[in-house]
């Protein structure tokens, strides 16, 4: 960690311009990593980018390694061959300020059955992807195609041979089910396809994609489906309990997320084998790696399958120390980020220590209490962290500053900056706190480079309406906001 400091920008591949109604991985995308470039920045933090499903929370997926289909690129596809351009000129006039993600997704799924519905021979390239990818790709794709067959319901609810993956019946049904099966893996193949053109092409302009990777999945998933034995189910496949965190800064009564646990002591005999595919397949989609809810591997807090509420939960003992002492031995240049907000104990904080990982410090949360000893204040963390004016769970800076910030945190702020400022002042003020600190990596959501107001927040932590929606307008993509940017960048002393 003694590289020259560097910054970077939040903004998750949704949110980007594009003509089909969600950002994607097509020419939108490879302008904004050229805006990254004169904005003097070096990295690009991104959301999970794994499918979605009911809420599209990208931290709720059918996968934790298939990729989200959305954000396939109609115009790559056509770059490709894939698809010609009469396929696209004409596309249904959707949103660009909000994802509608049901429309969405009849859209691309349509552009997608085109392509594959031409298909006479898939090329080499893609008998390689499948046969690379085997370990998560057979069991993901017939998964979908079951739930497709089955009519969208949970696992857990289908026929017990094929809930229980009993091989006569699973056999019967994977040869009625091989064009789903296939439609499938093609579709995976076009999406990895895509991103490895767009990660290339971020790496020849000196951009590091900062990726993320929640720790728990999904119930509904192939995961869980196919490797029911790591995680506390009981006999029909239910988890008897599921995680959440107790109630904090975000939540007065937790957060209950509704995933499985894990059980550690049958995933430790086999060395963890699970976790280490699923790690070192998202090392080789990002350069950085943020492991959410870091402090689920001290301690997972389970709550009882039923309850409303995360208020009842306890804390049960992980082996992390053990766990990422074997990671470091098997991946010893991973960058890993540990998300460490919330109640982070002193046994958390010395996992940390011991593999040398970066935290996060947020700025919005650095003014409720003494300015002299709050551990988010810049003269408080040393360079080993990624500082965030906010983060994707928070409001914008504006829109804090508007609707969330009391009256102590508004006299601390000005105490802190020296002066009073006002609402079209405070997201330059934060951005400039950020990019001033000791911390070796800034982090800026776009919405605060672009000022915008608490309409622009992206998601409400405990609520399942209207989030993951925002798009950013195509405006903002301007050489004044770049050069701006940059200019800080410089005067900040970080690397350009």
């Amino acid at each position: 960690m003694k590289n020259q400091r560097q910054s970077g920008i939040l903004l998750h591949i949704t949110c980007l311009p594009s003509r089909f109604g969600i950002g994607d991985m097509g020419p939108d995308a490879y302008r904004f990593v050229e805006f990254l470039k004169q904005a003097g920045q070096k990295i690009w933090q991104v959301l999970p980018v794994n499918p979605t499903t009911v809420g599209d929370s990208p931290y709720f997926s059918p996968s934790a390694f298939a990729g989200n289909s959305l954000l396939i690129s109609p115009e790559k596809m056509v770059e490709d061959g894939w698809l010609q351009a009469s396929d696209i000129e004409s596309p249904p006039v959707l949103s660009n300020k909000m994802v509608e993600y049901g429309e969405v997704g009849k859209l691309k799924r349509r552009y997608l059955e085109i392509a594959f519905n031409r298909i006479e021979n898939l090329n080499e390239a893609y008998e390689s992807f499948c046969n690379e990818n085997s370990f998560w790709l057979e069991d993901y794709s017939f998964f979908i195609a079951l739930k497709e067959f089955y009519g969208g319901s949970v696992w857990v609810d289908w026929p017990l041979g094929i809930r229980k993956r009993e091989p006569g019946p699973l056999g019967d049904l994977k040869g009625k089910l091989q064009r789903s099966i296939d439609f499938e893996k093609f579709s995976q193949f076009i999406f990895f396809e895509q991103w490895k053109g767009l990660k290339n092409f971020c790496l020849d302009q000196g951009i590091k994609i900062f990726g993320d990777l929640p720790i728990y999945v999904t119930h509904d998933s192939s995961d869980v489906w196919a490797n029911p034995e790591i995680f506390k189910l009981d006999t029909n496949g239910n988890p008897g309990v599921v995680a959440g965190v107790p109630p904090d800064y975000f939540s007065e009564t937790g957060q209950l997320w509704g995933n499985p646990v894990y059980d550690w002591d049958v995933l430790r005999k086999d060395s963890y084998k699970w976790w280490m595919q699923r790690l070192k397949f998202g090392m080789g989609m990002m350069d950085i790696m943020r492991i959410d809810h870091f402090r689920g591997f001290i301690a997972a807090w389970e709550v009882p399958a039923g309850d409303e509420t995360a208020e009842n939960g306890s804390w049960h003992s992980v082996p992390g120390r053990e766990f990422f002492t074997q990671v470091l031995n098997e991946f010893p240049g991973a960058f890993i980020v540990a998300e460490d907000l919330g109640l982070i104990t002193e046994e958390v904080r010395e996992l940390m220590t011991h593999c040398g990982f970066p935290g996060m410090k947020i700025l919005v949360f650095a003014f409720d209490s003494d300015l002299k000893t709050h551990p988010y204040l810049p003269h408080n963390f040393n360079e080993n962290c990624v500082v965030y004016t906010g983060t994707h769970d928070c409001n914008t800076a504006r829109g804090w500053f508007e609707n969330d910030m009391n009256s102590r945190e508004r006299s601390n702020f000005f105490e802190y900056l020296g002066k009073e400022v006002s609402a079209d002042e405070i997201s330059g003020e934060m951005i400039r706190l950020a990019l001033m600190s000791p911390a070796q990596y800034a982090i800026l959501p776009m919405q605060d480079i672009l000022g915008l107001d608490g309409s622009a927040r992206f998601n409400f932590p405990g609520t399942k309406e209207s989030n993951w929606q925002w798009r950013m307008p195509a405006s903002g993509l301007t050489s004044e906001v770049a050069q701006n940017l940059a200019f800080l960048v410089d005067e900040s002393g970080r690397a350009g």
